[in-house]
C-alpha cells in the first residue's frame, strides 16, 4: 500500500499534465503532495522524512511556477530534492551511528547477515555520487529538450534509473553479506 502511495503523486502529475499542461499538472502535484502526507499520518501515525521534504520543495517550487508562470522553478524540483538527498547521504559518513543507505538497504540483507562498515560506507558514496549526478541529469534535460521530453524522464527516466541503481546493488550486497 505505501509503495501505491509513493507514486501516486507522480501519476497525478502525469496524468494532468496529458489532459491539460505543466501549470495544472503542477496545482494537482502540489495536491497530491498533500494528500499524500495526510495518507501517511492517517496509516502510519507519522510522515516518512523523505516525503515531508519532498512535499516542502513541491509547494516552494509550485508556488513559485503558479504564481510566476514560470515552468523553470517546478523543473528545478527534482534537482534540488536530489542534491538535498545527496548531502544527506554524505552528512551520514559522520553523523549518527550507519550511513543512510545502511538503513535503507539492511533490511533486504536480513537479520541474520551483515556487510562490513567499510563496505557501507563505500557504498554510501556512490549513492551521493548518483543523487549528484541525477540532479545534473535533471537540469540537463529540463533546459535542453522540450516541456514534454522533460516531463516524461521526471516520470519515466528518473524513476526508471533509480530503480535500476538500486537493483544493480542489491546482487552484489547480498553477495558480500556475512553472517551477523
Amino acid at each position: 500500500m505505501q509503495q501505491i502511495l509513493d507514486f501516486a503523486p507522480l501519476v497525478v502529475f502525469l496524468v494532468a499534465y496529458y489532459l491539460k499542461d505543466l501549470y495544472v499538472a503542477t496545482g494537482a502535484l502540489m495536491v497530491a503532495m498533500l494528500l499524500l502526507l495526510v495518507a501517511d499520518w492517517l496509516l502510519l501515525r507519522r510522515v516518512p522524512t523523505m516525503h515531508w521534504v519532498s512535499a516542502v520543495l513541491v509547494l516552494l517550487f509550485g508556488t513559485a511556477t503558479l504564481l510566476l508562470h514560470d515552468q523553470r522553478f517546478i523543473q528545478w524540483k527534482p534537482t534540488v530534492f536530489f542534491w538535498l538527498v545527496s548531502v544527506a547521504l554524505l552528512g551520514s559518513r559522520w553523523i549518527g551511528e550507519r550511513p543512510l543507505v545502511e538503513r535503507l538497504l539492511a533490511p533486504a540483507l536480513g537479520a541474520d547477515a551483515s556487510l562490513p562498515r567499510e563496505t557501507w560506507q563505500r557504498i554510501n558514496l556512490l549513492w551521493v555520487a548518483f543523487y549528484a549526478v541525477l540532479g545534473v541529469l535533471n537540469i540537463v534535460v529540463a533546459f535542453n529538450t522540450a516541456e514534454r521530453t522533460w516531463v516524461n524522464f521526471k516520470v519515466f527516466g528518473l524513476t526508471a534509473l533509480t530503480f535500476m541503481f538500486i537493483a544493480a546493488q542489491l546482487p552484489w550486497i547480498l553477495k558480500r553479506a556475512r553472517p551477523a
